[in-house]
């Protein structure tokens, strides 16, 4: 662990409460020997043994980047790393004001408003969706008229959530009032949002075909792919929750080579020019098409699957060239590797998850990681925000992996108690 003598060896990390991402990058921070300064939101503790915390408002940006440039001049950084979507444009921001390598501000921000981000994409010729915004205030005239334009089957998607929250396909008009009433009452209470993030929500012509995440690195501008993932579980709807990430890829290589060229066409169009990249793509007859860009690593636990050749993590690679480390690229991946994200079956209580350890003995199955603790309230998508827990495997190839993540959650027995609910006050 760096002394306080030794500012260079010093980052900070920015991080909204509850974040996944957290502990991986303390952990490889601990690993690389880089001190880290954790600035979050300050309605719990963020110290950790090997990191300070500085309490700030995200709702105040101004004065958050305030705090974060005092914090510099009482003692140095030499990264400043935003960890998700809600945090990725101040951490550029403080990157700017601390002359760090870093995205434009402007850039960021477009990898957190899908509106804008489809504007941009398509202005550049990057292959994205029809699409259209509405108010969930629109009459009902109005909002058929531009659902008409964009077409059934759409799919609604709030400005500036992530992690496939509030997404919902439509089939028809009767379905998106439907969704837009939920996504109305959604919006309203959530927090961090602006005016224009809670009273807007984007149509986009439904895509057919394979979904795939993308991780890569941007140094210089260029793009360095690390990984691609299938997900084996078609993604057509009504919710979109994601399950199977299989890594290396099926898809033949010139698709693959097709992927990163799209990719590295929409970061461009962007201006992403530094740090992780994680993308999300469809492919069908018709090409590569872009449904989401971000400024930050893949969400989740997911990154524990990148065992590179060089020993190196993917937060390690992160760390390394956000402070100035001299590069390793990675030699690939260990094998195959692959994690089911367990959904939440419905509403409720937890209690506990059952046959945890027939579903360890499943061969192949590396680990398993309930999340959430017993009397949590779940809540399903698309409202829910988190994942029970994750199954993590390993094989010698991907079909394996797959299966032995299917076999291992079919061994699982999720208890689940309903909401305890008053009785209602007798006449």
């Amino acid at each position: 662990m760096p002394s306080p003598s030794e500012p260079h060896r010093r980052v900070l990390l920015i991080a909204p409460h509850g974040s996944y991402r957290t502990g991986p990058f303390l952990r490889a921070a601990r690993e690389l020997g880089l001190a880290v300064l954790v600035a979050s939101r300050g309605e719990h503790s963020i110290v950790a043994s090997y990191a300070e915390g500085l309490h700030i408002d995200f709702a105040d940006r101004d004065a958050a980047l305030a705090r974060i440039l005092a914090a510099a001049r009482a003692q140095p950084f030499c990264a400043v790393i935003g960890t998700d979507d809600s945090v990725v444009e101040l951490a550029s921001r403080a990157s700017a004001a601390l002359d760090l390598p870093h995205n434009p501000a402007s850039a960021t921000r477009l990898t957190r408003r899908k509106d804008q981000a489809r504007i941009c994409l398509h202005e550049a010729g990057v292959r994205v969706p029809v699409f259209a915004t509405v108010s969930v205030a629109d009459d009902v005239a109005t909002l058929e008229q531009v659902a008409g334009t964009v077409g059934f089957p759409l799919v609604m998607k709030p400005l500036a959530l992530s992690a496939s929250r509030g997404v919902m396909r439509a089939d028809n008009t009767d379905e998106l009032h439907a969704g837009l009433a939920r996504l109305r009452a959604m919006l309203g209470c959530e927090p961090g949002l602006d005016e224009t993030e809670r009273t807007t929500v984007l149509l986009e012509r439904f895509v057919p075909g394979v979904e795939v995440a993308v991780e890569a690195m941007l140094q210089d501008g260029h793009l360095q792919l690390l990984a691609i993932f299938d997900k084996p579980d078609p993604l057509d709807g009504p919710f979109f929750e994601e399950t199977l990430y299989v890594t290396p890829s099926r898809l033949p290589a010139q698709t693959v080579a097709a992927i990163e060229q799209e990719v590295a066409a929409a970061c461009a169009a962007f201006g992403l020019r530094e740090g992780p990249v994680h993308a999300e793509c469809r492919v069908n007859q018709a090409g590569v098409w872009i449904i989401e860009l971000a400024a930050r690593t893949i969400g989740g636990l997911c990154g524990r699957l990148l065992r590179f050749g060089t020993g190196h993590t993917l937060e390690q690679l992160v760390l390394r060239h956000a402070s100035g480390a001299p590069a390793i690229a990675p030699a690939g991946l260990d094998g195959a590797a692959g994690v089911m994200m367990i959904p939440i079956p419905r509403a409720g209580v937890f209690k506990r998850v059952e046959g945890i350890l027939e579903a360890r003995r499943v061969p192949g199955i590396d680990d398993i990681d309930i999340q959430i603790r017993e009397g949590h309230e779940l809540v399903p998508l698309p409202e829910g925000a988190s994942y029970l827990g994750f199954i993590f495997a390993r094989a010698e190839t991907p079909a394996a992996v797959e299966a032995a993540l299917r076999e291992a959650h079919a061994r699982l027995r999720i208890v689940i108690t309903p909401l305890w609910k008053p009785l209602a006050a007798s006449a």
